[in-house]
Formats: C-alpha cells, sequence, structure tokens
C-alpha cells in the first residue's frame, strides 16, 4: 500500500477522470478514483481482469490500493477535480505510470498473431467491451505492448444478471482493435482454458479490497467467470472451439 503525496494532474482523455500522482515510495501512479462516476465496481474489475491477465502471461502495468487524503484535494483549484478527490478520500486503486508510453496506434509493439488471439480470447472470457481502434487501452513502452483500462469488463455485477446469463453472452469481436484475429482463437482456446482454474480465479479476486466488495459479492464473481469459462461456444469470437 502506498499514500498518495502529491497530485500531479488529471487524464482528461479518461471518462472517469483518473489522476498522476506521486506516491510516498516515490513512484508516479495513475489513479483510478473509487468516488468516480463508475464507482467502486470498475476498480473491482481493474483488480480482478488485470491480475488474471498478468497471471496468463500478458503485460499489465504494477496495481497497487493507494490512500488519498482528502486534504489533498482541497488545495486543488479546479472544482470539479476538488470534489472527486474529497469524495475518493481513502483507499483507490494505482496504476504504475509508464513514462514515455503511448498508444498502440499498430506502428509499434504488434503482438504477432498468437498475441493478437490470446488478447482477443480474454478480453470475450471477460466481456470487455473497450478496446477499439478507437480507444485501443493499450501502450507501447520499450517496445512492448501493455494493457490498460479494465474497469469496463465484468459488466454483469452492475445489475447482477444471473450466471447462466452472463455465461451465454455473445462477444461481438467486430469492433476489437484485434478482430483479424477471430480465426487463430481456436489455436489458443484449449491452453487459456485449461490454465484458468478456480483456484486461480479465487487468488485474484481474493486480491480485491473489502471496502469496494460486498459480502459474499467474491462467490458471485467466481460463479459467474466459472459458468463462461465452461460455456464458450456461447462467446468465443467466430465461434471458436
Amino acid at each position: 500500500m502506498v499514500t498518495a503525496t502529491r497530485y500531479v494532474l488529471p487524464l482528461r482523455e479518461g471518462g472517469s477522470l483518473p489522476g498522476v500522482v506521486e506516491g510516498n515510495d516515490l513512484g508516479t501512479y495513475v489513479i483510478k478514483f473509487h468516488g468516480a462516476g463508475q464507482g467502486p465496481k470498475a476498480l473491482v474489475a481493474e483488480v480482478i481482469v488485470g491480475e488474471l491477465f498478468r497471471r496468463l502471461g500478458l503485460r499489465v502495468p504494477e496495481l497497487k490500493l493507494i490512500e488519498l487524503d482528502p486534504a489533498i484535494g482541497k488545495s486543488e483549484p479546479d472544482f470539479e477535480i476538488q470534489e472527486l478527490l474529497i469524495r475518493s478520500a481513502g483507499l483507490n486503486l494505482a496504476v504504475d505510470f509508464l513514462p514515455g508510453s503511448f498508444g498502440y496506434d499498430g506502428s509499434a509493439g504488434n503482438p504477432g498473431d498468437d498475441g493478437m488471439a490470446r488478447i482477443l480470447w480474454l478480453d470475450a472470457f471477460v466481456a470487455n467491451v473497450d478496446r477499439s481502434w478507437r480507444n485501443t487501452n493499450l501502450l507501447v513502452w520499450h517496445k512492448n505492448l501493455w494493457l490498460i483500462d479494465h474497469g469496463a469488463a465484468l459488466y454483469f455485477h452492475h445489475s447482477w444478471m444471473s450466471a447462466e446469463r452472463f455465461a451465454s453472452l455473445p462477444y461481438d469481436a467486430s469492433d476489437h482493435v484485434f478482430s483479424v484475429a477471430a480465426p487463430q482463437v481456436s489455436k489458443v482456446d484449449s491452453e487459456l482454458a485449461a490454465a484458468i482454474t478456480p483456484e486461480l480465479l479465487t487468488e485474484v479476486i481474493g486480491l480485491v479490497p473489502d471496502e469496494w466488495i460486498e459480502a459474499g459479492d467474491r462467490e458471485r464473481y467466481l460463479g459467474h467467470l466459472l459458468a463462461r469459462l465452461e460455456n464458450r461456444s456461447a462467446w468465443l469470437p467466430g465461434g471458436a472451439r
């Protein structure tokens, strides 16, 4: 856990108005606020999806819990940001800042056919609707591809649709930045499905702090994800299986 010591600047391209902060460990982070419009459930998705992807071999910037003192917000001259900072006092999510990184546009950091297929499979599994060419949520840093911003995934938890319904929801890959990899998804399906065990899912769900999750919801996340894993024929891009 780190503590924010200075608010540096807002990142206005993000819908939830994340910002750059400095921490007491001398690190620089992009902070995602529990008081933003999407609420703490967006942070829950960030943790579960980001840490799952990391354990499956994809590059995701380090995630940490960060404590925000409301006093930092009181000195912010922008009223909108000040209000968000004060409302988000307490525990928030810090994403390691990658200095010099730039958004993926296909000119560098291409992950190859196998890498694209893996990202597409995993985005379909967690129902991530936010990785299109308009907004790739991919960064290139030191010539490598890094995945960011997974708060829009796991959208079943906003209304807690049934596990059976979530398991059968198709995934529209036509707008995905790596839609061209749909024919390759079948080649990575068995490997990825076998790697996502109940133990692995329990581990990443367990990383969510109690402040952001309701009692009993950890079991619900596990049940929904296991049900989707077992019903891959309903959502795999291209109908691959």
